[in-house]
């Protein structure tokens, strides 16, 4: 009597394991491209809900921007008077800097990483580091 044995051949497993390196290899990239779109889309979103706490905060306050100082994430009288729950991050530029804010009077015309936000006082504009004025990040 002869017992055959079913079992996978070595060319058979490395066609399988090549197969899988292929797929990885198609799938890993898009996974990385859409983890930058989604910090991006969380950017934007953090500055529409900044933008909507400064807008509620002048009408509530007599046509009187927030008092914002540069610096480490301290958005002033938008936090203590419970306009934001927290300082809203940058995600786009991430790290350390990411809730910094420095004052300005414009958007970016390039890409920075050393403050995640963009405040003027004069006009209650703010913009995201990194993006224009369109709020599209920068090349």
């Amino acid at each position: 009597m002869r017992r055959f044995r079913t079992a996978f051949t070595l060319v058979e497993i490395l066609v399988v394991v090549v197969i899988l390196g292929i797929l990885a290899a198609i799938v890993v990239p898009q996974y990385s491209r859409a983890t930058g779109d989604a910090k991006m889309q969380a950017t934007v979103d953090q500055l529409v809900k900044l933008r909507q706490a400064i807008g509620v905060y002048y009408v509530r306050n007599d046509a009187r921007f927030p008092s914002v100082s540069a610096g480490a994430g301290t958005w002033g009288e938008l936090m203590t008077g419970g306009y934001l729950r927290y300082p809203p991050a940058n995600l786009h530029i991430g790290g350390d800097n990411a809730n910094v804010i420095t004052i300005g009077t414009g958007p970016d015309t390039s890409v920075t990483t050393s403050y995640g936000w963009i405040f003027n006082p004069a006009t209650g504009d703010v913009w995201a580091a990194g993006f224009d004025g369109n709020d599209q990040p920068l090349p």
